[in-house]
């Protein structure tokens, strides 16, 4: 679904109730199907949102836009989609992708 917003196109991604892992994980599927500078709205009803998703944009070089209410009175998040972001695990959003070749942390400890 599409959405206007300070002239700019959005899309909208209702996250419902879901917890923020699971937000995390609608929401990185969504941003790999979007280009550059793409802008989703992500609807969502978790406390924690709003702090894991400044976080998750932080760490992925994606943009936070900022926060507000959306028409239903329930909060909303803005991204817009950096064009070089850093990948991160398809199952563990919140974790980068380690480059191919590349030890583990697990393994830098000296734990292989």
């Amino acid at each position: 679904m599409l959405s206007r917003l300070s002239e700019h196109r959005c899309e909208l991604l209702d996250g419902g109730d879901r917890a923020c892992g699971e937000l995390l994980l609608v929401l990185a599927a969504r941003v790999r199907t979007l280009a550059p500078g793409a802008h989703i709205r992500l609807v969502a009803t978790d406390p924690a949102a709003a702090i894991d998703l400044p976080f998750w944009c932080h760490l992925t070089g994606h943009s936070y836009l900022g926060s507000g209410l959306h028409d239903d009175d329930r909060p909303y998040y803005d991204v817009r989609i950096a064009a070089r972001a850093r990948a991160t695990q398809p199952d563990r959003p919140w974790r980068l992708q380690q480059p191919p070749g590349s030890p583990t942390p697990h393994e830098q400890e000296g734990h292989q």
